[in-house]
């Protein structure tokens, strides 16, 4: 019996609305004997090499193309046809590899050029690159059909002629469907009818978007998902049948067998004709630029040799020279890495890498000092690409580059974040823009966020989803159907509620999948010819152009991607320099700094973590004060021990109690000390492991490296013949079997935690170095650091709280003062003007020209002088609220007042100016102010209170400077609050929490069942937390909620997706938490050190701050009893901080406790 080919066929890349993955699609297609499966989705070729080798694994010819939009005029107009469209739908299909390049060609130009709502070619595209491909009519949004259904036979005729036209020799089908659209059923015999008149070969598809029959409520889920609709919306977007799955010939029969049979033998025929052959497997390597007649591997050794002897020679004018001997060491180690380099082909790649970085550090862009394990390589560092010296840190090259087990090295490059453009650009412009281009990643479904997705989706109830995605365990690589088994809660509800079993269903379902498309952080691909010829590329909501294919897909086609990572930290270090070099004519080499400051480690033992690289978690700052380092390789430690495995493992507490002489150090073999004697004992590092390999069991690097990788990939088969040949290696030199075993295990268990050295070293150094300049530059270092985060709100609020805690005071913009960024001035920082808000760069940049000539000498001086073009009312208005214009009058509401006058003023004076009258009039802005009769008086000016000025200041720079309305309730929060909102992410989840602070942004919403709830933000002196409140507590304090004064907040923690927030269960007014806290007072006093005299200035200190709260005493003697006596009725007790210092400063320790 014939069989059929599905020919029109949309998978999970036609993003949010084609649900088929391939491997699922590919053993559906052999289940019901059809020999090939075409792929066509949306507007793009995502999926394509995915697809190719998913199909040839199982056995099925892939068919590659796409549904492309096809504009109704060209493709660079953008506008709609009078019939409404945008885009009229196509089917394209590649014959041969011809076909294939132009259908790239075709999808790539359709983003760059054709963009209009939808990625579209036009009809001279599809001219110019019909060769080798076959089109069919697509659906009803096809243009052949649209013009049936829309004017007439007689148009639709002139439209297919001209389809046929553009794709000769019969590659042109009318395509009918068997959907279960009625319009579709109308439409089928008319497509038919001009298919027989006009001598046009038909095609029978079906538009699949799901792969079995009774998957279209997940295709709906996935609609609603894509416009942000729910299930019972009647409005939204939504297919009319449930017939868009993947079916069999005889369902096509059924429906075509008896009309149109050729239309189903038609789908063979054109599987037979689509045979395209795509080369994997092949590196494509960019071509760089060599001497005439010098060969890349020559050219690499020349420049190793001589970035060698640079280093060295550096060292020796630094006074830190090394004898001969060790000098040969690295020229040994230089000329293993060349060798191993040379035979592996990869010459050209070291040579690309060194030049751009060159490129960066010699034009003053901040380049990182390495990542990743190329910090093992002593070529990379003799080419300036790192700053780590592998030889003193024991770092291995065959951990980045394995003679055995070769694959492409990847060199991770971080650049500073404002700058790393002009390198990109810098490669574009050396191996042709055409030929470069940045990665596409696509987001997937996590199991939480599918949970809540899903049933928002559904209507369920905000505060039941929540309460469900929270019972999901937030590990790593966890999955819908694994939590359900780790949290017996979670089946428990699945299978008492059918509403939530079908939440968990589809949640599973979209799990995993694409949800949307971005560009990638780092990674740009450089080719040897313009990308389109390997890949199509993509348009970005951003308007960025990437590629089609992802990081895999990438790598298996043979394109070589290269790494660019912006890194705001290298921005806020080299910004640092800068001032220093300015202001106090200091130059700092950041390259060279001394790697044993003591001050620097007492800075990071003290778990003064603010501001230093990747060292500001709760987890780490804990670490560290307790681990105490004193040395660099203790920082290259802790990189490695702050993560998830050692931490969960006890194996950080342990390196803590070994390295402090708590824990004796011991080793199953002498022969370990040497390798694991600078780690405590402790297997902390990969490259330990591979040394371990090495030196007991008699494995090269190499051998070991691939030992090192089958510990990571948890593969028993691997790991049983790694054991093997372990146990084999030991005996042959004399480690009796029990131990060998024993070691083995040993590295087996702390192998899978082991981290890469490299990578730690390199970003170790990063750490140290922000560590130095905050311990020896704090103001100047600080000051960067905020330009740097100034995007980031709650970080800035943090590094002002601690900036005053450290006596750094920040003040606020000030148009005579300020630069465009945070500035230090003395021992202060000033804030920048670019901080207001409603200043634009080209307003700043107006205020500093002005300021050159002289200094602004008053509000109408101000006026007259800046560019009143770019900075307009709106501006102005922010900098008198920021306080910027403090120092011209300080009393800010009265210059809002006047404004409206002195602007007028001030713009007539411009046109004065501009009419040439000033040049004849030269008298100064004020006299000339003063002699010009008034217009009508302003209104009566209003002095601002304090929270009227503190609350414009947080409106025009999103923070308080001068003050802060919690400031008069320290006392308070001192006393009744157990926490601040820069201490919440450091708590457990149900931690009961306690914080004062004000509400700066609140967001109402309706739930489901009708009631309110609110997403809140609460700001302390210290920073910001978010915050939910439930109905229940929501309707009880709303309108406390909406009210501007101080609140006091109780509730509890909860981890959020992206950081913790605080479920609120009760909210007050700040003015109330006396009364509402302290119900009574509690005092408790250690008998061992009570005197008499303690006792009668303790009675004293109670009647001096008399009160209506009840009173206790606790006697406590410590391990033994504690006796409670009551205070005598009458004296009662007023709870206030004065009290518990007075108390403090006569007892020495805290005896006061609120009940």
């Amino acid at each position: 019996m014939k069989n059929f080919v599905h020919l029109h066929l949309h998978s999970q890349y036609s993003l949010l609305d084609g649900t088929i993955q391939f491997a699922p699609l590919i053993a559906r297609v052999r289940e019901l004997g059809m020999p090939a499966v075409a792929v066509t989705d949306h507007g793009g070729m995502m999926g394509t090499i995915e697809f190719y080798e998913e199909a040839l694994k199982g056995g099925v010819t892939p068919i590659l193309g796409a549904e492309v939009y096809v504009a109704p005029g060209r493709r660079e107009e953008r506008r709609i046809a009078p019939t409404g469209e945008y885009a009229y739908h196509l089917i394209l299909l590649a014959e041969n590899e011809t076909g294939y390049r132009n259908l790239m060609q075709l999808s790539s130009r359709a983003h760059t050029e054709g963009f209009y709502y939808k990625p579209r070619v036009d009809k001279e595209l599809l001219r110019q690159y019909s060769e080798g491909l076959i089109a069919t009519s697509a659906c009803l949004q096809g243009e052949i059909p649209f013009t049936l259904a829309t004017e007439g036979e007689g148009k639709a005729l002139e439209v297919l002629e001209e389809y046929r036209s553009m794709f000769p020799d019969g590659r042109f089908y009318l395509e009918i469907q068997d959907n279960g659209i009625p319009e579709q059923g109308k439409m089928n015999p008319r497509l038919i009818s001009l298919a027989r008149a006009t001598g046009t070969p038909l095609v029978a598809t079906n538009d699949c978007h799901y792969l079995n029959r009774g998957d279209d409520r997940l295709q709906e889920i996935l609609l609603c998902l894509q416009t942000g609709k729910t299930i019972k919306d009647p409005t939204r977007m939504r297919f009319e049948s449930d017939q868009f799955y993947v079916k069999s010939r005889d369902e096509f029969e059924s429906a075509f067998g008896h009309v149109a049979p050729d239309a189903l033998d038609n789908t063979l025929a054109i599987a037979e004709r689509c045979r395209v052959k795509i080369e994997l497997g092949v590196t494509k390597f960019p071509e760089f630029a060599l001497p005439p007649g010098v060969s890349s591997e020559a050219y690499l050794r020349e420049q190793a040799s001589k970035g060698l002897d640079r280093r060295l020679s550096d060292r020796k004018t630094r006074g830190d020279g090394m004898p001969r001997e060790r000098e040969d060491e690295y020229r040994r180690r230089l000329e293993f890495e060349l060798s191993v380099i040379e035979k592996t082909g990869f010459s050209g790649y070291f040579l690309i890498v060194s030049d751009f970085i060159g490129y960066a550090k010699d034009r003053g862009i901040p380049v990182g000092p390495g990542r990743g394990s190329a910090a093992g390589s002593l070529v990379a560092y003799a080419l300036r690409i790192t700053e780590v010296d592998p030889i003193p840190y024991k770092l291995l090259f065959e951990r980045f580059l394995n003679p055995e087990r070769v694959s492409l090295p990847d060199i991770d490059c971080d650049f500073c974040k404002k700058r790393r453009d002009e390198v990109i650009a810098y490669v574009e412009r050396k191996y042709g823009k055409e030929n470069v281009a940045q990665l596409i990643t696509f987001g997937t479904w996590k199991p939480r966020v599918a949970v809540r997705d899903v049933g928002r989706v559904l209507e369920m109830p905000y505060a039941e989803v929540d309460r469900i995605a929270k019972m999901i365990p937030p590990e790593l690589n966890m999955t819908v159907e694994n939590a359900t088994k780790a949290e017996p809660r979670l089946k428990e509800l699945i299978d008492e509620n059918p509403r939530i079993a079908e939440l968990f269903q589809y949640a599973k379902e979209i799990e995993g999948r694409s949800r949307h498309a971005g560009t990638h952080a780092s990674a740009v691909v450089i080719a040897n010819r313009p990308i389109t010829e390997y890949c199509p590329l993509y348009r970005q909501t951003t308007g960025d152009i990437t590629t089609q294919y992802s990081m895999k897909p990438i790598e298996r086609i043979g394109l070589v991607k290269f790494d660019f990572l912006g890194l705001r930290t290298l921005t806020a270090l080299h910004d640092t320099l800068r001032l220093l070099s300015e202001q106090r004519g200091v130059a700092i080499d950041l390259d060279n700094l001394p790697l044993d400051d003591a001050e620097t480690y007492a800075t990071l033992s003290r778990g003064d973590t603010a501001g230093v690289f990747q060292s500001e978690s709760r987890g780490f700052t804990d670490l560290i004060s307790r681990l105490k380092p004193d040395r660099f390789t203790h920082l290259i430690d802790m990189v490695a021990l702050h993560r998830p495995g050692p931490l969960q493992s006890g194996m950080s507490d342990d390196f803590v109690e070994r390295r402090h002489g708590r824990k004796k150090v011991a080793y199953v073999l002498p022969q370990l000390a040497e390798i694991l004697s600078e780690t405590y004992g402790v297997i902390v590092y990969q490259e330990q492991v591979m040394e371990i390999a090495k030196a007991l069991a008699g494995f090269t690097l190499g051998e070991a490296d691939v030992l090192r990788k089958a510990m990571g990939k948890k593969d028993d088969a691997l790991m049983k013949q790694q054991r093997a040949r372990f146990l084999e290696g030991a005996r042959g030199n004399g480690i009796p079997e029990g131990k060998a075993q024993e070691i083995f295990d040993l590295i087996r268990q702390f192998g899978g935690y082991g981290f890469n050295k490299s990578h730690s070293a390199a970003y170790a150094l990063v750490a140290y170095q922000t560590a130095y300049l905050k311990t020896h530059y704090p103001v100047e270092y600080c000051s960067a650091l905020m330009t740097s985060e100034s995007g980031d709100t709650a970080k800035i609020i943090r590094y002002i709280a601690y900036c005053r805690g450290r006596g750094i005071p920040i003040l606020p913009p000030d148009v005579n003062e300020s630069r465009y960024a945070f500035f230090p001035v003395g021992g202060s920082i000033r804030f920048g003007l670019s901080a207001v808000k409603g200043l634009g760069e080209s307003a700043v940049e107006a205020i500093l020209s002005a300021r050159e000539e002289r200094p602004f000498g008053s509000v109408r001086d101000f006026l007259s002088r800046a560019d009143l073009r770019k900075v307009n009312k709106r501006a102005v208005e922010s900098l008198v609220k920021s306080g910027a214009l403090d120092s011209l009058d300080p009393d800010r509401g009265k210059i809002i007042v006047e404004l409206p006058a002195l602007l007028e003023e001030a713009q007539a004076e411009v046109r004065r100016r501009e009419s040439g009258q000033f040049a004849l009039f030269g008298a100064p802005a004020e006299e000339k102010a003063a002699a010009r009769p008034r217009g009508p008086a302003a209104p009566p000016a209003h002095s601002w209170s304090r929270p009227e000025r503190l609350a414009y200041e947080k409106e025009a720079l999103g923070f308080y400077i001068t003050g802060h309305p919690l400031d008069s309730w320290a006392a308070e929060i001192a006393l009744y609050a157990n926490t601040t909102t820069a201490k919440i992410a450091h708590l457990k989840p149900g931690t009961e929490v306690k914080i004062g602070g004000i509400i700066t942004a609140m967001r109402e919403r309706t739930t489901r069942k009708g009631e309110k709830m609110a997403n809140l933000t609460l700001e302390d002196l210290d920073g910001t937390v978010d915050v939910t409140v439930f109905s229940r507590t929501f309707l009880e304090c709303r309108d406390t909620l909406s009210s501007t004064e101080p609140v006091f907040l109780l509730g509890r923690v909860e981890a959020g997706e992206q950081a913790a927030r605080v479920i609120a269960e009760e909210v007050f007014r700040m003015e109330n938490v006396r009364d509402r806290l302290a119900r009574s007072v509690h005092f408790q006093l250690l008998l061992d050190r009570l005197s008499d005299a303690d006792v009668a200035e303790l009675r004293r200190t109670i009647l001096r701050h008399a009160g209506d709260k009840k009173g206790f005493l606790h006697l406590v003697r410590p391990g033994d009893y504690e006796a409670i006596i009551a205070l005598p009725d009458g004296v009662g007790v007023a709870p206030s901080l004065e009290l518990a210092h007075a108390l403090r400063g006569r007892f020495g320790y805290d005896v006061l406790r609120l009940h």
